[in-house]
């Protein structure tokens, strides 16, 4: 059903530009916030424009998993630190970026932009062709085959955040 609609390509820039602007909102909503709370939902916001940029890829099974990983899993760890460390009524749990600090943060941001614009200029844009119908069974395959220790890291992080955000707490609380 989506593969008919790369036959369009205006469409499909507009669709590419759609998300990387979702994604750009997002992340600035989440690196400029005062309150924890309104970061993590930019994050929620960038993480489905990511997904959103797998579904224009025809990969539709990874963007589900986008989706049921980053931001349903990770969000409800991210909302669980949250609460566990006691976060202030009035959401200002950081004092936020002032004028300096974004000046300071532009060049980390337009260094990358300038290389990419005269990369394009000089190589131009080429496309790959998009592999047709992977099973999912290839693909689990794929994850607990050659790539069974990078799958378990994964794990291995989320419980390290949960634990950070245990010893958060009770560092807090004052509990020895």
């Amino acid at each position: 059903m989506l593969a008919r609609w790369n036959y369009i390509p205006a469409l499909g820039q507009v669709a590419f530009a759609l998300y990387a602007l979702i994604i750009l909102f997002g992340g600035g909503l989440a690196v400029t916030s005062r309150s924890l709370v309104r970061a993590m939902v930019g994050l929620v916001i960038s993480l489905f424009g990511v997904a959103g940029l797998y579904l224009l890829l025809l990969a539709e099974f990874v963007a589900l998993m986008q989706i049921l990983i980053y931001v349903g899993a990770v969000s409800v760890l991210i909302i669980f630190a949250i609460m566990l460390t006691r976060a202030s009524d009035d959401g200002g749990e950081a004092a936020g970026p002032d004028r300096r600090g974004i000046l300071r943060a532009m060049p980390a941001f337009l260094f990358p932009t300038v290389l990419l614009v005269m990369m394009l200029r000089k190589y131009g844009v080429t496309g790959a062709e998009t592999p047709k119908d992977i099973p999912v069974a290839a693909l689990g395959a794929g994850l607990l085959g050659p790539y069974t220790l990078p799958f378990e890291l994964i794990s291995v992080i989320l419980l390290a955040a949960i634990a950070g955000a245990v010893l958060l707490s009770f560092e807090k609380r004052g509990v020895d």
